[in-house]
């Protein structure tokens, strides 16, 4: 049974899809077999990241409704061998329940290392789906006191769900701006705010917000990339230092 794992964030805007579809790409650069699952109805995003939005036929909600098998709704992305994508519904309407969730990735997780699951924003009736068979979640803001509020709301509703196992991603981090801003004297701070253990920073990267607009790989040049890639090997159990954040 491969790892599932949520990507959430409680507010959105912080960058949490670009996250994830790059997070799954170093994770298959890894030789990891990789599902992306888009928990976002009536919004996903993800099928324009991995570059499957032109192949894209059926969705989650076909294969709930039970109209197509699982595997038809799983589409190889392009430019990275092992990274699949199972779109988001098209409408709220087809949102899946947290039960209904809970038997499909009992059945997909054996058949991949990893599951991430790209929840959406808000901590409705998609939050409560997206979270719903995750064994772990990484919760993702950016080093702000509105997203951290979000951050500290989405990790006491993970708990109260049963979902204990919680890491803090710190998300478009730029060391000039965070001075600049003079809300927190230092990273420690952003840490307690959110009250969850961190496990990556991952600085503000054009390059790597670019490649995800554009569909392709991110340059081997982007720190973005990088940091995830750093992400990947923490995640796998491996004990990797976080890079010097002055740089950033």
């Amino acid at each position: 049974m491969g790892a599932i794992t949520v990507i959430t964030s409680g507010k959105g805007g912080v960058g949490k899809s670009t996250l994830t579809s790059g997070l799954g790409f170093a994770l298959s650069k890894r030789g990891r077999r990789v599902l992306l699952i888009d928990g976002d109805a009536g919004l996903g995003c993800l099928d324009h990241m991995l570059g499957v939005e032109e192949q894209k036929v059926f969705d989650i909600a076909d294969v709930v409704s039970g109209r197509v098998e699982p595997l038809k709704a799983v589409y190889s992305c392009p430019f990275s061998e092992g990274l699949f994508l199972m779109p988001a519904p098209a409408t709220e309407d087809d949102l899946i329940s947290p039960d209904i969730m809970k038997q499909l990735l009992s059945v997909l997780g054996r058949y991949y290392d990893h599951v991430l699951i790209d929840c959406p924003a808000g901590v409705g009736g998609g939050f409560q789906s997206a979270i719903a068979a995750a064994k772990r979640a990484l919760v993702v803001s950016t080093p702000d006191p509105v997203c951290l509020n979000g951050a500290k709301k989405a990790r006491t509703l993970l708990e109260e769900y049963g979902v204990r196992q919680q890491r803090l991603i710190i998300n478009r981090f730029s060391s000039r701006n965070f001075r600049t801003q003079n809300v927190y004297p230092d990273l420690d701070s952003v840490i307690d705010a959110a009250g969850i253990r961190l496990i990556a920073v991952v600085p503000e990267d054009a390059l790597l917000a670019a490649a995800a607009a554009n569909s392709v790989p991110a340059s081997p040049k982007s720190f973005g990339a990088m940091a995830l890639g750093r992400l990947a090997a923490r995640l796998e159990g491996e004990h990797v230092p976080l890079a010097s954040l002055q740089k950033f």
